[in-house]
């Protein structure tokens, strides 16, 4: 459902804080839209230092941007409380200021995204999606996340 990516300066995270960063973004999304966090891909991007400008010039910091792309169909309140949350969650998990945390949410009709081979379902709909879904698929799905990773 939905797809965040982490882009970050190369080497700044540990593995840990990957981990703690990806369940932070998953459990801030299940807290606001009701998606389970075994459907919530966080996909971490490195750039080498120098790869990264604002204004022209190339950032001297430690910026972190998350870039969602989701499911149209969620309110506006609902967006920007997942942008704050997002930011505080991830400076948090990052261990860093939020003012280089920045977000981006990208709206798009469900119509439009394909996760495990399967066009998505409207907001809402995951459950009923989820039990259509051939049984080998379902399993492998639901089996996402079995294991509870260190918070």
């Amino acid at each position: 459902m939905p797809t965040f990516n982490v882009i970050v300066p190369e080497g700044r995270l540990s593995s840990e804080q990957k981990t703690r960063v990806a369940v932070a973004v998953g459990r801030t999304y299940k807290e606001l839209t009701g998606v389970p966090e075994n459907l919530t891909q966080v996909i971490f991007i490195e750039a080498k230092r120098g790869n990264s400008f604002v204004g022209g010039a190339p950032l001297d910091t430690d910026q972190i941007s998350v870039e969602g792309h989701l499911r149209v169909g969620r309110s506006v309140e609902v967006k920007r409380s997942l942008i704050e949350r997002t930011v505080e969650a991830v400076a948090q998990a990052a261990a860093m200021p939020k003012n280089d945390v920045w977000a981006h949410l990208v709206d798009m009709p469900a119509s439009q995204m394909a996760e495990f081979g399967h066009v998505l379902p409207e907001p809402g709909g995951e459950a009923a999606w989820i039990a259509a879904l051939p049984e080998a698929e379902r399993k492998e799905i639901e089996a996402i996340g079995g294991v509870r990773r260190a918070s």
